[in-house]
Formats: structure tokens, C-alpha cells, sequence
């Protein structure tokens, strides 16, 4: 965001087979089969006698959605047929995930979000160029009125702010909801255009929100570069009163700044706000906010570094997990 403007108007069980011998063997021949016993307590001798796969559980890994373990079943003579109570070596495949919404590295399940609600908020929708009329309405934020929304920004190669937001917050709430959280939207690509932005204000308490966040992109001069969090300053004007959420915004804030920052190595802006963080009193979203809520301005589109790495849907995850372990640390940290 650049200006006073709400948005710029263009912008194992491991098994072992024991063998019973009911015959007598020799002194030696059972010194050996001792030996044998011994060898095939430590896990490779067990593995290596069974030939069983043994997929280890990797922290924060997807589980792999077939694991096909080594037959030792003997090959069937040929008019033999097939008992019915065997059973098949390799389950069958999991149905592929959507992309945007599919687990990935830093995504295991968890329960250390469970019973928590969180309102993510795409900034601006896709559709809002086809409907200018209505999103150049003006609304109340409570201290002045503002359009109830705008275009957004986009790369110079065409890349929009809506696509951009709408696809990082699928992949945040892929990770979120792995964690337990209930996550809600405020438009997921399912309407026309909007919502307002006094709308989006309203979503987090209509959700019963515990937190709420907005994702953006800025449309600022190429030469600026880097990322900022808006945090609300203090508003109580007309009917908007966010008292109760500055300090807990703030706390947020400063944890988004310092997690996106660890999990995506872009830098703090140097064309705006002050080392990350800038707090206003402009914004309809933050002015009549009831639940602790900031913006997230993940890069600048306009310049031709963040542009390429915004583009990149693997930089886009590792923005997904910064937003996603802000909010984890902040629903389960006390403040």
C-alpha cells in the first residue's frame, strides 16, 4: 500500500519367522542357528531377514501415498490361480490434492490449534476489474469513507495481487488446519467481486474469530523493494471503536514480521514503514476490526526482484508457513 489510499487504484513393528526344528541337529549346526538368533535382534538383521520397508515417520514431511513393501510370495505355477485371501502387495493410491491446498514440508498434523478459529483475508478478488461501479462505492470506516475496494496491484507480466493473495492463503490454511485450526475466508474465489472492506472488517466476529489477517502485495515504485506488516493504530470515530484489539494486533504484528521474515529471507521494506512495521489509521479493515487483525504487504510487485520470487509457487509456500507459524505462535503463546 503506498499513499493514504486504502489500496493504489492499479496495483515396525519389524517381523520375524521362527523357525521351529522338530528334528535333532548336530552340536554344531545348532551353535550356529544361535548365532543366527543373536544377529537378527538389531534392526538391520531383522530387516534384512524378513525384507520388510520400513518407512520412518520424517517431522514435517506428508506421508508418501503408496509404500509398496518386497513380495516374498512365491510366483504362481503356470494354471495355478491366485488365493482370494492374499492380499495385495500395494494399497491403492490416495486421490492427488488440490496444489493450493495440499500438506507439504512444515504441515504435520497436529492438535495445537484445535478449537481455535482464524479469518484469513485475500486481498481484493479477481473479479473486481469487471465491476468497478461497485467497488468504487463509498463506505464508512468510522473516522472518513473509503471505496469498498479496489483492483489491486499486479507484475509487470501480469501476475494480479488476487491471484497472488488467494493462492498463499489456500496454502496457509492448508497448514493451519493441519494444525487443528478452523480457518475461515473471507472470499475464497467463490463471488463476483469484493467483499467491501467494512464486510471484511465484519467477517472475523461473524466467524467468532480468534485472530484475523490480511494478505497483500504492494504496487510501489520498482525501485523500493521488501515486506511490511500494518498494525491499527488506535480509532475511535464515528462506529469504529478497535480499542481492545491495538496492543493484541501489535503483539501479532511484531511475531508475523519476525516469522514471513525467517521462513521466506525477504527483507523489510526500504521504501516504507520503519525496520517491517507501520501502524494506520486509514484502513477499514483494521478501523472497525472487534478481533486482533493486521495487514501483511508480502512484497512489492512492481519491483523485478520480489516480482520473480512472488511469481515462484515455492516461495509462495514458504510465505504460506511465515504467515502460518505467526499465527500458530501467537494463538499459543501467552502475550
Amino acid at each position: 500500500m503506498t499513499g493514504p489510499t486504502n489500496r493504489p487504484p492499479r496495483r515396525s513393528a519389524l517381523l520375524r519367522t521362527t523357525t521351529v526344528v522338530g528334528a535333532a541337529v548336530p552340536l554344531c549346526l545348532a551353535g550356529w542357528f544361535g548365532w543366527q538368533a543373536v544377529s537378527h535382534d538389531s534392526p538391520a538383521g531383522a530387516t534384512a531377514a524378513t525384507g520388510t520397508a520400513v518407512a520412518s515417520a520424517v517431522p514435517g514431511a506428508a506421508p508418501p501415498s503408496t509404500v509398496t513393501a518386497p513380495s516374498t510370495a512365491a510366483t504362481p505355477a503356470p494354471g495355478d490361480t491366485p488365493s482370494a485371501a492374499t492380499p495385495p502387495t500395494t494399497p491403492p493410491a490416495a486421490p492427488p490434492a488440490t496444489p493450493s491446498d495440499a500438506p507439504t514440508p512444515g504441515t504435520a498434523a497436529s492438535t495445537a490449534l484445535t478449537g481455535r478459529t482464524i479469518l484469513l483475508d485475500p486481498g481484493h478478488n479477481p473479479g473486481n476489474s469487471s465491476h468497478t461501479t461497485e467497488i468504487n462505492r463509498q463506505v464508512d470506516i468510522g473516522n472518513a469513507r473509503k471505496e469498498c475496494d479496489t483492483t489491486g496491484t499486479e507484475t509487470d507480466a501480469g501476475y494480479t495481487e488476487a491471484d497472488y493473495t488467494l493462492d498463499v492463503s489456500r496454502r496457509a490454511r492448508a497448514i493451519l488446519t493441519a494444525r487443528g485450526a478452523t480457518v475461515a475466508f473471507t472470499q475464497d474465489g467463490d463471488r463476483a467481486w469484493g467483499p467491501c472492506i467494512d464486510e471484511r472488517a465484519r467477517a472475523a466476529a461473524d466467524a467468532h474469530a480468534d485472530v484475523a489477517l490480511s494478505v497483500h502485495a504492494d504496487g510501489a515504485p520498482a525501485s523500493g523493494s521488501g515486506f511490511h506488516v500494518i498494525m491499527p493504530a488506535k480509532v475511535v470515530a464515528g462506529k469504529a471503536d478497535n480499542s481492545a484489539i491495538v496492543e493484541p494486533s501489535h503483539r501479532l504484528g511484531l511475531l508475523l514480521r519476525e516469522r514471513f521474515h525467517a521462513a521466506t529471507g525477504e527483507p523489510f521494506a526500504d521504501y516504507i514503514a520503519e525496520n517491517g512495521l507501520d501502524t494506520r489509521s486509514d484502513l477499514g479493515g483494521l478501523n472497525l476490526s472487534t478481533v486482533p487483525k493486521v495487514f501483511i504487504e508480502c512484497g512489492n510487485m512492481r519491483n523485478p526482484a520480489d516480482a520473480k520470487r512472488m511469481t515462484d509457487p515455492q516461495w509462495r509456500q514458504k510465505a504460506a508457513e511465515g504467515i502460518a507459524d505467526a499465527l500458530t505462535a501467537y494463538l499459543t503463546s501467552r502475550g
